[in-house]
C-alpha cells in the first residue's frame, strides 16, 4: 500500500519521496534507490538488492566481522 501511494505521488506530482527509517524491512519493500549513513558516513548506495548484499551494510546493520569499511 505504501509503495503503490508513493509511487503514485511521485508520478502525478513528479517528485521526489525522501525516506528516512531504520526498519530495513520497509525501506527495500517501498524503495527503488536507497543511501545507507553508518555514523553519519554514506557506507552504500544502490538498488534494494545491491544495498542487501553489500557487505559493509551488513556488517553495520547485522553486526558481521571481517570487512573494512571504504575510506
Amino acid at each position: 500500500m505504501l509503495r503503490a501511494c508513493g509511487v503514485t505521488v511521485r508520478e502525478s506530482a513528479r517528485l521526489s519521496v525522501l525516506l528516512i527509517d531504520h526498519d530495513m524491512s520497509v525501506v527495500m519493500r517501498i524503495s527503488d534507490r536507497v543511501t545507507v549513513l553508518d555514523r553519519g558516513e554514506t557506507i552504500a548506495e544502490g538498488t534494494p538488492t545491491e544495498i542487501r548484499e553489500n557487505p559493509w551494510v551488513v556488517e553495520a546493520y547485522l553486526g558481521t566481522t571481517g570487512t573494512e569499511h571504504p575510506a
